[in-house]
């Protein structure tokens, strides 16, 4: 499962990266590039990448309370606070991600 995560992570920075760099016009032109499809696949590859790591992490926990449900108060509360950061770290590469189209950069 690892390695499917590094996989995963590897060819979303491989197409990110592209995507900026097909971004840019050449010097000169007049043509203004639209949102390229490599960041929309870079896009759709963060939020892939964050679903499964907030899956894993509610399966994870689910299966710890089953087995010591005298510490699923705390269980919960350290599930909460990871998938928060799990979150926050998407919408952080998302608005990147947006405002690399609107600036055109």
């Amino acid at each position: 499962m690892k390695f499917i995560k590094s996989a995963v992570l590897a060819v979303g920075m491989l197409l990110f990266a592209q995507g900026a760099v097909h971004a840019q016009p050449p010097a000169g032109s007049t043509v203004v590039e639209s949102f390229s499809d490599l960041k929309a696949i870079g896009a759709g590859i963060v939020i892939i990448g964050a679903a499964l790591g907030i899956g894993g992490l509610a399966k994870a926990s689910v299966e710890s309370m089953a087995r010591q449900p005298e510490i699923a108060a705390n269980i919960q509360t350290a599930m909460i606070i990871a998938a928060a950061l799990i979150e926050g770290v998407t919408f952080f590469a998302l608005i990147i991600i947006v405002l690399q189209v609107i600036l055109g950069k």
